[in-house]
């Protein structure tokens, strides 16, 4: 049972008299107690309502089309809480934040709802076989689960949680039920890699073709470690090691399954100092959002926009001369493809500097975690021309606030310079860059 906040006027609800303050009891005798129960048993062309006024219950008949909307809205988008991780995960990156940041930054979300939503892994360890059940009958797919390891006793130790090793289990019965999978291994040196990131490979790959693909990415480790369980980032050798143990079964799986499934992050090419695939080695770039290809698919995409850049230069004011600023990581690859730009149009100058990341340690390289302050810092009194650009991923969802509790208009007043979010998308980058 939910509560209904609002109503939208002329709606078929609002038609129907159902009102703010009413209470959402099911649907077609099916009981409602969050968003996925709620759209799931709305999709039918004629739907029973049971609302909850006071102590009346009123039954409420309505006929339309199959996923039309009925006009009613609750408190939340996923009309209940957010369900919190059970889970103490010896990599956990949100145990390593210094105090003092923003009180949202310190909950653990594992939600099977924001993982169809939302795209957020989950670990499975909340989860009852009667939530399964309910994931297969409404085929909420893809699944995106936090796996780490298939070895049910090392999982229970990483995660510390006596579930962990058990709820492995939900795996063959969702790939069985035809629930399509992504997985994740965040790779920790000395616990789930070598022989224990083979065994995960070889377990993983029985669930084809219900595995989509799986990402291993190296545990993001900042300088606030005290008291936590001690890991070490992987050095260039061990990340060369990793590569060649991923890809090497990935040629396997590409052999046997038509699909390489596993692939490890741009972050372990980048401390090995290799180069990144090319496009045709991330497929359908299934991984994207764990930093599986972000690196070539904006290369790829700003090597095509430039075959059209007249159509671009009819809007483009000249001189022009932009900052942009970026991650360790990222800094040698935005720097060639800035240089490209620059080479294709006259009278434009750009310049990339690359951001230490002073505030959660120099092992963070990423671009999505740098914070305004370490902007502020490595930037103030340079000349930064008539624009910075910083990469969007820094920025929350809602595109207002670095990490560190700093929107982009007090950077902006900090540095004395326009600033300007950028997606990973190679238009959007090139506009951004042209200042259009």
């Amino acid at each position: 049972m939910v509560q209904i906040t609002d109503v939208l006027p002329n709606s078929r609800a609002d038609k129907a008299g159902i009102v703010a303050g009413d209470f959402l009891v099911s649907i077609n005798n099916r009981e409602i107690n969050d968003v996925l129960d709620y759209r799931f048993h709305l999709a039918n062309r004629a739907v029973v309502l049971e609302i909850l006024r006071n102590e009346e219950k009123l039954k409420i008949e309505m006929s339309k089309n199959e996923y039309d909307d009925i006009g009613l809205d609750f408190e939340t988008p996923l009309m209940d809480k957010k369900h919190s991780c059970e889970n103490k995960c010896v990599f956990c990156f949100i145990d390593q934040l210094p105090k003092g940041l923003r009180k949202s930054l310190y909950f653990k979300d594992d939600d099977s709802r924001l993982s169809f939503l939302h795209g957020n892994y989950i670990t499975l360890t909340n989860l009852s076989e009667k939530d399964i059940d309910r994931i297969i009958e409404m085929h909420i797919s893809p699944v995106n689960v936090s796996i780490h390891t298939t070895n049910p006793e090392l999982r229970v130790k990483m995660m510390h949680n006596k579930r962990a090793g058990e709820v492995l289990k939900y795996l063959n019965k969702l790939a069985g039920a035809g629930i399509s999978l992504c997985g994740q291994i965040v790779l920790c040196k000395g616990l789930n890699d070598k022989d224990e990131l083979s065994r995960s490979m070889h377990d993983l790959v029985q669930l084809f073709p219900a595995l989509n693909s799986v990402s291993i990415v190296p545990a993001g480790l900042t300088k606030f470690r005290d008291k936590l369980y001690p890991l070490e980032p992987f050095s260039p050798e061990e990340c060369l090691e990793v590569i060649r143990e991923v890809n090497a079964f990935g040629e396997y799986c590409l052999k046997e399954y038509g699909t390489r499934l596993f692939y490890c992050s741009d972050e372990f090419y980048i401390t090995a100092k290799l180069p990144l695939p090319d496009e045709s080695y991330y497929e359908e770039y299934s991984q994207i959002e764990n930093g599986v290809g972000l690196i070539t698919s904006l290369k790829s995409e700003v090597d095509l926009e430039l075959d059209f850049i007249d159509e671009y230069t009819e809007s483009f004011s000249s001189p022009r001369t932009v900052s942009v600023a970026t991650g360790y990581a990222a800094y040698e690859h935005i720097k060639k493809m800035c240089e490209k730009i620059e080479n294709a149009v006259s009278g434009l100058t750009v310049n990339v500097f690359r951001i230490k990341n002073n505030f959660f340690g120099e092992t963070i390289t990423v671009a999505g975690l740098l914070t305004a302050t370490d902007i502020i810092d490595q930037l103030n009194g340079k000349d930064l021309g008539d624009e910075l650009l910083f990469p969007a991923t820094a920025l929350r969802a809602d595109g207002d606030l670095f990490l560190d509790g700093i929107t982009p208009e007090e950077l902006s007043a900090k540095l004395s310079v326009k600033v300007r979010p950028t997606e990973n998308e190679g238009v959007e980058f090139i506009k951004a860059v042209l200042g259009i």
